[in-house]
Formats: structure tokens, sequence, C-alpha cells
């Protein structure tokens, strides 16, 4: 287990917004059928918090996180990083938006097999404008001794693991998780929570987290559940549980 987490409280007041998005929507054409996967949605994520995106599937969290991270874009609405409109952007400019400024961290760790993991983080130290090395990535996530295995070598959590510290290693601004625990036992889960919470602290990096499980939303400060594509509600969490911590 990596060290327990600091409990902190955020306050709003004290915090820069990362991201403002107003009245967003996003509507997939199948055929003849509308799929309405968000539903005009209102939401602010500010400096170095951490926010759980709670909802079952359908509700909407996948798509609002795709469109926050640049991997897809909304039918209407207005999304601001930062002092930019993100929904402004073309194709081009958010390639550059992703590569600079957002890790992704997915259920599937998407590892290249014949690399070792050293060599899966390197991939993106090479293209990052200031990257940490490898090794300091990887040690960051506790594999200071897996660093030279291929990931038919490592577990699940340590190959998440891995994927967290290629994320993490172009020292993105915003880190976005969707389901990093889902394909996890509870212990393994656990450890991988640990790596995310020491992120968030360690580097301050704003962390969205998707999840179905209502006890990782313990850590958060707060937790924006979602429902039928709208904000159901938005808690502020006064007391984070640390993921050490966390029973279920």
């Amino acid at each position: 287990m990596l060290e327990p987490a600091v409990s902190v409280v955020l306050s709003k007041e004290t915090k820069k917004s990362v991201f403002e998005a107003r009245g967003v929507t996003k509507v997939y054409h199948m055929g003849e059928v509308d799929v309405h996967a968000l539903r005009g949605v209102d939401l602010d994520l500010f400096d170095e918090e951490f926010v759980v995106l709670l909802g079952p599937s359908g509700s909407g969290k996948s798509t609002l996180l795709n469109i926050l991270g640049g991997l897809d874009v909304p039918t209407s609405g207005v999304i601001r990083y930062r002092d930019r409109e993100l929904t402004a952007f073309d194709d081009a400019a958010l390639t550059r938006y992703r590569r600079q400024h957002v890790g992704f961290v997915f259920q599937f760790y998407n590892l290249i097999p014949s690399l070792t993991a050293r060599e899966n983080v390197a991939l993106i130290t090479e293209i990052a404008e200031d990257p940490m090395k490898p090794d300091e990535a990887l040690r960051l996530v506790g594999l200071t001794d897996r660093m030279d295995h291929f990931p038919a070598q490592l577990s699940g959590g340590e190959q998440q693991r891995v994927a967290i510290a290629r994320a993490v290693a172009k020292r993105p601004q915003v880190l976005l998780c969707d389901e990093p625990t889902g394909a996890l036992d509870v212990h393994t889960g656990i450890v991988v929570l640990e790596v995310i919470e020491r992120v968030n602290r360690e580097l301050g990096t704003t962390t969205a987290v998707i999840t179905h499980n209502a006890v990782i939303s313990s850590m958060a400060d707060r937790v924006i559940a979602l429902s039928d594509g709208r904000i159901a509600s938005v808690q502020s969490n006064t007391h984070k549980v640390a993921a050490s911590e966390l029973i279920w």
C-alpha cells in the first residue's frame, strides 16, 4: 500500500476554474433513432480538486468525460478550459490540447505488449513538452522494481499503474479516469485509487474519476451524480476518506 492521503477540504473560493461547461448536450444519431447522451449539462471543475462522477451505465458519465478531454465534441453548448473556449477548437487544436494538458486512464490498460513498462511510459515522454523521466513517473506509482518488465509479466493492478504513470508523465493539468478499477479486484483497486489520490495530492492535478461504485465517492472533494444525461446532484465532502480506508 502507498502512504495514506492527508484529508483536506477543498475551498472552491480559493481555487480557479479549470472547466466551465454550460448547456452541454450530446445527441448520437443511430439510424433513425436519436440517443440523447447529455441533456443541457452545466458544470464547473476547479484547480487541484478530486471529483467523482457517479451514475449507472447510460447516464452520460463517459460522454461528458470524453468531451472534457477533447476526445469528442458536444452537439450544442459551450465548454471553456481555463481562458479558452474548448468548443471552438478545430481538430488540430484539440489534438494539441489532449497532448499538452490532459492525461487519460481507462478501464483497460492499452499497453503495448512488446514494450517494457519504462518503454510504454517513454512513448508519451518523447512527445511531451516538459515531461517527467519515465523512471520518475513509475516511481510515483510505486513500480520502481518493475520498470523493465513487460505487460505480460505484470499483474492487472501493476499494468493499470503503468497506464497511470504514462498518463501523468507529461505533467497534465487534468487527469480523467474512466472506471480505472473496473477490471480489478477490491484490494488491487484500492492500490490503484491510492496512486490516483497521490497524483492529485502531490502534483496538484485536477482529477475526475468515473465510477458506478458509490464507495469511491468518499475520497472526492465533490461527487457529481448523473442520471439520464443530466446532473442529478452535486455533493461536497467535508471530510475525505483516504483510499486505503475504503470498504466495499
